[in-house]
């Protein structure tokens, strides 16, 4: 959808436009779904964390003020929805007893095997270099972005991204090396 169509939906919204609100979650809810399922890691919490994010969407659509592209304002809101979901259900995302489903991306077995074991390992990342990851590297935003969402410096988001790599990769170079 074109920039300004999706700004005329986004002031329609803000100004109560019922219609125009149900047409951004409908744009939108995929993308919303995407990023909760990569934060929690199973389909049915997904769907929770992102039906309060469109709770939360309808609530705080008037706090959008334009500084950030939609879609990075969105991606912070399904971010702290997930936290606050995550809290409220008195979970801890660093356990083990939650098991990462794969959201069917490719036919390759192999690779979506080898997916879920990347996602699981970034699950156990402190929450930090989680959020740093799933921004940059799932979502694909910027560096600057990034840190403009988390509220730190451009060069934070580098050394979170840079640790969790440095943590993933002693991961896998030890299954390598014994597998």
């Amino acid at each position: 959808m074109p920039e300004a169509e999706t700004q005329d939906l986004i002031k329609r919204a803000q100004s109560g436009n019922a219609d125009a609100f149900e047409a951004l979650v409908n744009i939108y809810y995929e993308a919303m779904f995407k990023m909760a399922f990569k934060w929690c890691g199973n389909q049915r919490d997904a769907e929770d964390i992102t039906q309060e994010s469109c709770i939360k969407l309808a609530r705080g659509i008037g706090s959008y003020k334009g500084d950030s592209a939609f879609t990075s304002w969105l991606y912070r809101l399904v971010i702290n929805t997930a936290k606050d979901w995550v809290k409220a259900q008195g979970r801890h995302d660093h356990g083990g007893e939650q098991v990462l489903e794969t959201m069917p991306a490719k036919d390759n077995a192999e690779e979506n095997m080898y997916a879920s074991q990347v996602w699981a390992e970034v699950h156990k990342l402190p929450e930090v270099e989680k959020e740093s990851l799933l921004l940059v590297m799932a979502q694909g935003l910027s560096h600057k972005e990034a840190a403009k969402l988390c509220g730190v410096k451009e060069s934070t988001i580098s050394w979170r991204i840079h640790e969790a790599r440095k943590k993933l990769a002693e991961i896998f170079g030890k299954e390598r090396k014994h597998g």
